[in-house]
């Protein structure tokens, strides 16, 4: 039975605007158990960021994360995906790219998800390590 990117995508994904500080970026990810954010200027995506993106792009490279923007932290050169393609379209993607999650966009370009390793993990092999990891809930 085919697999569709929708099948699996987490939807109504968290955006911010380029503006946002990194401070409150890091704060809604901790609140919201978010790994990625996605970057929009109004409805159109315009990156991604994730927590690692935070600390490697922004905070060690000194600054006061509450005046740094997440544009400077965030991915741009952006690889997606539609929602009615094939999971397997979407994985090939992640392989090329060697990237963990791709936006998920409606075919004028706005954000409706995101597809990531762990949702594929949960999806095909909950039993692994790395769908069991991804189907836990963080401690406290």
């Amino acid at each position: 039975m085919t697999q569709y990117v929708r099948d699996i995508m987490t939807g109504d994904p968290v955006t911010v605007e380029p503006l946002t500080s990194v401070t409150a970026v890091a704060r809604l990810m901790r609140d919201r158990d978010l790994g990625a954010v996605l970057v929009t200027e109004g409805d159109r995506l315009r990156g991604l960021v994730t927590d690692r993106d935070l600390v490697v792009r922004s905070l060690a490279g000194g600054g006061d994360p509450e005046q740094t923007t997440v544009a400077g932290a965030c991915s741009d050169d952006l690889v997606t995906v539609r929602s009615d393609e094939e999971l397997s379209h979407a994985v090939k993607l992640m392989r090329e790219h060697a990237v963990r999650r791709v936006p998920v966009v409606d075919d004028d370009g706005h954000p409706v998800g995101i597809v990531s390793l762990g949702d594929l993990a949960m999806e095909r092999d909950p039993e692994s390590a790395l769908g069991d990891i991804s189907a836990a809930r963080p401690n406290p």
